[in-house]
């Protein structure tokens, strides 16, 4: 991630089409990386904490998302107003040629480059870290070193003879592709995979458009009267609100409900409403675009994001960490994470044509269906989201051995000793889980 945030703000290139050749090279080996701090994050904290307050403590990790937007707004603000203050220049619609300085190329380089800020602080603590003792008890079957670990965590002299005992609740192994696997959590990861999928499409195109949006209501100029860095200033402006108004509330709700209310009704509630709010900015779109109405539109807009947060943005992120055995945690997790990604793409790419004008689209663009018919396809998405919830078990309350079904409810007061082992160790993990989220993939997807 490091290495790769600092590649991609020198992506090289001859033409404009080398210079996004060799930044999609470096984007797809930072997301290689992101790949494996998505269900590091997620594992180790699940793996540290007990099962009373496990769930904020997972949602706590994501919500640190929140402020990475946030602050990588503020970056793209600081950058834009530096560079626009330095360099003026006229709208595109005077000159436009001139209206994009030679200068803007370091703007997104800069920007890019960021992220390596918190990828290197990151990278501290997390060497720092020791293997989590579920797995090295559960999984390697090391008890010695389990017990190490835990006592070099909890500065107290912990004994290898209790720790030997959690490898008892193992029970038998099996693999990803075992019948024994699809039996026990086929359903499960057709669940974790399918709402994470759907959630992406809705997610990621609904900051993909952002601009769109916001120029077709009025809450920001048109592009033509614009020239480059103003657009990139007041498109992070807009963007800034949106996150401090609507998506960290919404993931610091989740951390306050998840353990009351429970993943599930909180990701049928959080589908529902995003269902709900994208018919109400469809139904009525061209009453939301004309003037006197705009502050409506973008409020509903704020809402849609924070039942995003606070509903399956977190809890799609939570679940996959909880669910499956210690041995398949983290590789289960992480195709549901792939899952979602692949909705993204779909979400970046197949929104951004269909949002076109179906009578005048944007130069180099077919006709697409336009923002309105947009929106209700975005409300399907998410109500499909709310019909797939129903096959996601509900883990609060319940340990990891008991949810994954490693060991039955009737043994689960054998269990408990385990979560007291390790109930000591999710404070300190807090505080590194934290550090692991704030990192490149946060501050970066602004850009």
């Amino acid at each position: 991630m490091v290495v790769c945030s600092v590649a991609s703000g020198l992506s090289f290139g001859g033409t404009p089409r080398g210079v996004i050749a060799t930044l999609c090279f470096f984007r797809f080996w930072l997301g290689f990386g992101i790949g494996g701090d998505y269900p590091l994050s997620a594992t180790i904290m699940s793996e540290y904490a007990n099962k009373r307050t496990r769930g904020a403590f997972i949602a706590a990790v994501f919500a640190m998302q929140g402020f990475g937007i946030l602050f990588g707004a503020i970056v793209a603000l600081v950058v834009s107003a530096g560079f626009r203050a330095a360099y003026p220049a006229p709208p595109y619609s005077q000159d436009r040629a001139a209206s994009l300085v030679p200068q803007a190329d370091y703007v997104w380089r800069i920007i890019l480059m960021f992220g390596t800020l918190p990828a290197a602080l990151t990278y501290y603590w997390r060497m720092k870290m020791p293997e989590t003792a579920r797995y090295t008890a559960l999984v390697a079957r090391n008890a010695k070193q389990a017990a190490a670990d835990m006592s070099r965590v909890l500065h107290t002299e912990i004994e290898e003879s209790s720790v030997e005992k959690t490898a008892v609740l193992a029970g038998e192994e099996w693999g990803l592709f075992s019948p024994q696997f699809a039996r026990r959590h086929g359903l499960h990861l057709l669940a974790t995979t399918s709402t994470w999928f759907l959630l992406d499409i809705a997610f990621y195109s609904q900051n993909l458009f952002q601009k769109d949006i916001f120029s077709k209501v009025g809450w920001i100029p048109a592009a033509r009267t614009m020239n480059a860095v103003e657009e990139l200033f007041r498109i992070a402006r807009a963007q800034a609100l949106i996150a401090l108004c609507g998506t960290i509330p919404g993931y610091w709700f989740t951390v306050a409900f998840i353990d009351v209310v429970g993943r599930f009704w909180i990701q049928i509630m959080g589908f529902a409403m995003m269902t709900a709010f994208m018919l109400g900015l469809a139904v009525p779109f061209h009453h939301w675009t004309t003037p006197g109405h705009h502050t409506g539109f973008v409020v509903m807009y704020g809402f849609t994001f924070f039942f995003a947060n606070f509903g399956p943005n977190s809890t799609t992120f939570i679940v996959p960490a909880e669910i499956y055995p210690a041995r398949l945690r983290s590789t289960c997790h992480g195709i549901s994470a792939a899952a979602g990604k692949a909705g993204a793409i779909i979400g970046a790419f197949g929104f951004l044509y269909a949002a076109q004008d179906p009578h005048k689209p944007e130069p180099g663009y077919p006709r697409g269906i336009g923002i309105r018919n947009a929106l209700f396809v975005l409300a399907g998405t998410n109500f499909l989201g709310t019909v797939m919830t129903l096959l996601v078990p509900e883990s609060k309350g319940k340990s990891l051995e008991v949810v994954s079904q490693e060991v039955a409810d009737d043994e689960e007061a054998a269990q408990n000793y385990m979560d007291a082992a390790f109930r000591e160790m999710f404070e300190c993990a807090l505080y590194r889980g934290l550090c692991n989220w704030t990192r490149m993939y946060s501050f970066s997807r602004f850009a």
